[in-house]
């Protein structure tokens, strides 16, 4: 049984006490396969064109973007969310979990299509008609703005943290605790705000937290 005063969508990173150096150094390079990997899921349906002067014109939100409106569109005209459909997005949330977890050196473990491995990503299904409001897709997005304004500084904040990792894990093997806890309070926030405004599994608001 869920602890009622969980979030529906949780974030936990196995602390690793020693990193390889060796993949902690070519990261950038050896993420390139599994990153090519995701990115070819998570745009499907995307068009590029570039124009005359050289502009590259995106065309599409990609299947992110697709699945979120189809979503809210089931709830607000069916109040239903399709089992399958709740497990694939939950299961592209967790692949798209460990990609971010090896590449912000949370882990040296290769990011898998099926295993956990060290990153517990857990999302809870909705009961739609007892706990979502029908309404609410429509305006989830805005309403969770001020969320997409503080996570812009602590994203930058995170990036800068992972740098800092990166030299500390060639120069001692281990990622400080506290730039590790910061850099996982950071994806905990992203979920939770995704989980809210486009994955629609929850209508209680995301709260201002990196825990």
């Amino acid at each position: 049984m869920t602890n009622s005063t969980e979030y529906a969508a949780r974030l936990k990173v196995d602390y690793p006490e020693k990193l390889d150096r060796l993949t902690t150094f070519f990261r950038l390079i050896w993420i390139i396969p599994i990153a090519i990997i995701l990115a070819l899921i998570t745009t499907a349906g995307e068009t590029v064109t570039v124009n005359e002067v050289g502009e590259v014109i995106r065309r599409g939100g990609g299947l992110p973007s697709g699945l979120a409106v189809a979503t809210a569109l089931m709830i607000l005209f069916r109040q239903r969310y399709p089992r399958w459909w709740f497990d694939f997005v939950r299961e592209l949330a967790r692949f798209g979990g460990r990609v971010f977890a090896y590449l912000v050196l949370l882990t040296d473990r290769y990011p898998s299509t099926v295993d956990e491995q060290a990153v517990h990503l857990e999302i809870d299904y909705p009961d739609v008609e007892r706990d979502l409001n029908r309404w609410l897709p429509l305006v989830k997005w805005l309403l969770a703005l001020p969320h997409y304004i503080v996570l812009v500084f602590l994203g930058l904040l995170a990036v800068l943290a992972a740098v800092a990792a990166w030299f500390f894990i060639l120069l001692t093997g281990s990622y400080p605790r506290a730039l590790f806890d910061f850099v996982v309070g950071v994806g905990r926030w992203v979920l939770r705000v995704g989980a809210y405004a486009f994955l629609l599994v929850t209508d209680r608001y995301p709260p201002f937290s990196l825990r």
